[in-house]
């Protein structure tokens, strides 16, 4: 007779794996079935198996490819996100067309996006087994919503030319300009939209870093420049930082502020992993206190993990003002709650009310 459970036995995540690949399906497999608070419910090649599957047991978690025979996972996640939320993790190679595919998934409620394996690069499994693990655990604390509850009216939007074309000119006389640097992760594609959208056209520049694979973060920058006020765009290296635009550190690199007399500029480098993370927002937050001191603004926003608690309380020391987003608001509470813990954050805010203080300690 098998042993009943005690009540202190903690109940694994259930990860139902759906992908057209049996070797991605595989290689996945071996990577939840190796942590021991995640399990693998079940496999499927194509949305329809995975329907008949989770009509016997409902998932904590889905892993679902874009790309699939039969029906594609587009199609898939939005019936399940208008029938019965799940958190769903997109796993897709994010390359060329489908980068703009994931942003898709996004605005249909997707919880996170995490790059497929790349097979024969053991290096490349060893440095994403722990990603591919952590997302999945932040994805089954998250409570998705119906699409209905998610639509929303656009803005209209400014050209870039006549935000970038006022903020020029102020760069280069002032040498007190404001920045606003800002870090986010698990949770922070639907968090940074809520943020800039309520920013003004003339709201100081912006550097961002949101954990997210190569080749994924300019098809962001352009769903968000569709969106707000201001300019946005994936960050080039010696780009100078300018009122009305915001600059989002590219997958896989770092990105440092940096600044020469009155301009601000990034420098976008390669590097080792920090905190798990490349970009990290504590390289971000440690070269933003370095090189504009009291003259920024911190935030940082819904992540799992520890990345960035470090380096605001280096831009608090600085004289910066810190703010990090509240637990009610955040997908997960992680990286702001660090960044409290260690003293580093003076104001604690709702998500919604984040982009008011922002400019109010900029003006």
């Amino acid at each position: 007779m098998p042993e009943r459970p005690t009540s202190t036995t903690k109940k694994k995540i259930r990860v139902l794996i759906i992908d057209d690949s049996a070797v991605v399906r595989q290689v996945l497999a071996d990577i939840i079935a190796a942590d021991p608070e995640l399990e693998v419910m079940a496999t499927a090649a194509d949305p329809f198996i995975a329907a008949d599957r989770m009509k016997q047991e409902v998932p904590d978690v889905i892993t679902l490819d874009v790309e699939m025979p039969r029906m594609d996972g587009i199609t898939f996640l939005q019936r399940v996100m208008s029938q019965h939320p799940i958190p769903v993790v997109i796993c897709s190679s994010l390359t060329g067309k489908g980068s703009e595919t994931a942003m898709r998934a996004l605005e249909y409620g997707a919880v996170e996006i995490i790059e497929k394996p790349i097979l024969g690069s053991r290096r490349f499994l060893e440095e994403s087994a722990v990603r591919i693990c952590d997302t999945i655990r932040a994805a089954s604390r998250v409570r998705p919503r119906r699409i209905a509850a998610m639509k929303r009216d656009i803005p209209p939007k400014l050209t870039a030319d006549a935000v970038i074309a006022k903020a020029t000119s102020l760069a280069m006389v002032r040498t007190t300009e404001k920045v606003v640097a800002v870090g986010t992760s698990t949770g922070g594609t639907e968090a940074l939209r809520v943020f800039l959208e309520a920013l003004p056209a003339d709201s100081p520049g912006i550097v961002i870093v949101q954990h997210m694979p190569e080749h994924f973060t300019a098809a962001f920058a352009r769903r968000l420049d569709g969106l707000c006020r201001i300019s946005v765009k994936e960050a080039q290296h010696n780009e100078s930082v300018i009122p009305g635009r915001a600059l989002i550190a590219p997958g896989n690199r770092h990105l440092l502020l940096k600044r020469s007399g009155a301009r601000y500029f990034v420098e976008v480098k390669d590097g080792p992993l920090v905190c798990r993370h490349r970009p990290s927002v504590d390289v971000l937050f440690r070269s933003t206190a370095r090189y504009a001191g009291a003259n920024a603004v911190g935030v940082i926003m819904t992540g799992m993990g520890d990345d960035g608690a470090r380096g605001m309380l280096e831009m608090k020391e600085a004289g910066a003002v810190t703010i990090a987003q509240n637990e009610a608001t955040s997908v997960v509470f992680g990286m702001p709650k660090e960044a409290i813990a260690r003293g580093g954050v003076n104001m604690v805010l709702p998500l919604d009310g984040i982009a008011a203080a922002v400019m109010k300690n900029c003006r």
